[in-house]
This record gives structure tokens, C-alpha cells and sequence, in this order.
């Protein structure tokens, strides 16, 4: 299997091209490809598609075989592989996702793609919907009690369940040991992505985040996104916000008028290679 890695802000995916290669069990091949010592290294694996909806279809599989709905990262560095290995030559795509259509700009320096920005579309509020076991219109601060501790919790969907939980801390926080809690907590049907985020001012955060099916990541977009609407709802920040991962930063913008996330960062080729399945 021909494959190439890529990365946005650290967030690693194996990518593959599924105009020429043929995957006949893309959770098995996630689950191997992953692997940081038997396997190639990655948070999953990331099949670039034909599409009758749309110019590309995404599928993605988390480094456990699960399958996901949407990466905000992978959709960044799907845009960037299929311009620079000239799958097209537009500027402006459409990808189509589990999590919807996303439309992408493209933005070109000598010749090849820098940065991306994404209509990530509309935040899904609405706890049935996100989903998440709270019987009100929104959840947003909602205190919940996890390992003998009350925290509170705002949730949103960006094409996969978001909780984002403000701490006055984030580098000091036993992610391997919290993560997992919030994670297959009974709140969350579908098990939930968990961003522990510190406020810095009214413009600029840090996160830290927990994936389900993946554990900690360098970065996660559409937690990023989530983050940002968080801020946003809780009146901690303006509508344009810096988001530092541990892997680099991400600029949130939130339209209200057309109540639609924006999402710019980089995309970065590392390797391309063949491995046998």
C-alpha cells in the first residue's frame, strides 16, 4: 500500500489515495499503520476518496480501528495533498464527511498549499443532537462529577461530540489519567473528545486535548472549533480566537451573523512510502 504521512499542528495521520489503492479493511489497517513501533505512526489513518456529492470524500479511522466523523486537521491536510499531488487544480473544494460538507480555501505559496481555511459550518448546540445525556436546551457549564471531583462542562458538536472543560492549568493536567474518565463517561452515548482549555485573554487560549479512540493528540480542529464556541457562549472571549495546541495554533473565527465556524492553519507533508499489509 502506497501511502504518504502528513500533519496539522502535530496531529498525525497516514494518508492514502484511494483513486489508485484499494483498502479492503480500513479499521485493521488503521490499527496497524498507527502503531509507533510495528507500524508507520499515526493517530489513524485518513482514506482520500472519490465522491458523488462532493470533489473528495474523507474517511477516517482513530489509531483503535473506530471509525470517525469528521478531523479538522485531516480535512486541512486532505486539501493540501490533493493540490500539491495534482488531484486538482482548484483553490476552492468541497470535501464531503461523516460530519457533513466542508467547503475549503486554499492558500498557495510557491506553488503549493500553506494554510487552509474551512467552513467547519454551524456548532450543534443541542444536547440530543451532540449527543450528550443532558435534558436542557444547551449544555453549557454544566457541573458533572468525575473521579470524586465536580467539573464543569460545555458541549458542542463540529461533526463529532465535544466537552470543554476550563482549567486554570493546562500543562500540569494527568491527561492519561482524566482523559479517559470523561471519555466513556455515561453522559456520552457516542463517548466524547475532551478539551481542557485555559483562557488567557479575550482573543487567545491554550488547550490541551483528549480524542476518543486516539487518547491525547497534539491537536484537534474541530476541538479547537469547539473551544472557541465554548469561549464564546461562556463570555470569556471576543469571536476571533488564537487556539495554542501542543503542536501550534490555530485561528477560530466565528461568523454570528451566518453562525458559521471558520478555521485557518497549516498542513504538512512529512513522508510518502509503500508498506505491506
Amino acid at each position: 500500500m502506497k501511502f504518504t504521512k502528513m500533519h496539522g499542528c502535530g496531529n498525525d495521520y497516514v494518508y492514502v489515495n484511494c483513486f489508485e489503492e484499494k483498502i479492503e479493511n480500513p479499521s485493521e489497517t488503521a490499527k496497524l499503520v498507527s502503531d509507533r513501533h510495528f507500524g508507520i505512526g499515526s493517530d489513524g489513518l485518513i482514506l482520500i476518496c472519490p465522491s458523488d456529492k462532493a470533489d473528495f470524500r474523507m474517511a477516517m479511522y482513530n489509531l483503535d480501528g473506530s471509525e470517525g466523523k469528521m478531523c479538522g486537521n485531516g480535512v486541512r491536510c486532505i486539501a493540501k495533498y490533493v493540490y500539491d499531488h495534482h488531484l486538482t487544480d482548484k483553490t476552492q473544494i468541497s470535501l464531503e464527511t461523516l460530519g457533513g460538507i466542508k467547503y475549503l480555501d486554499l492558500n498557495i505559496k510557491d506553488g503549493k498549499v500553506e494554510t487552509v481555511t474551512v467552513d467547519m459550518g454551524a456548532p450543534i448546540l443541542t444536547p440530543s443532537e451532540i449527543p450528550v445525556n443532558i435534558p436542557k436546551e444547551r449544555a453549557v457549564n454544566e457541573p458533572v462529577e468525575i473521579d470524586g471531583k465536580e467539573w464543569r462542562i460545555t458541549c458542542i458538536s463540529m461533526g463529532n461530540p465535544h466537552a470543554v472543560v476550563f482549567v486554570d492549568d493546562t500543562a500540569g493536567l494527568k491527561l492519561e489519567q482524566i482523559g479517559p474518565l470523561f471519555e466513556k463517561h455515561p453522559l456520552f452515548p457516542e463517548q466524547v473528545n475532551t478539551e481542557f482549555v485555559h483562557v488567557i485573554d479575550r482573543h487567545t487560549v491554550d488547550m490541551r486535548v483528549w480524542e476518543r479512540g486516539s487518547g491525547e493528540t497534539l491537536a484537534c480542529g474541530t476541538g479547537a472549533c469547539a473551544t472557541a464556541m465554548a469561549c464564546i457562549l461562556t463570555g470569556q472571549t471576543d469571536n476571533e480566537v488564537l487556539v495554542h495546541l501542543v503542536g501550534g495554533d490555530l485561528l477560530i473565527q466565528y461568523d454570528a451573523e451566518k453562525n458559521t465556524v471558520f478555521m485557518t492553519g497549516p498542513a504538512t507533508e512529512v513522508f510518502s512510502g509503500e508498506i505491506e499489509l
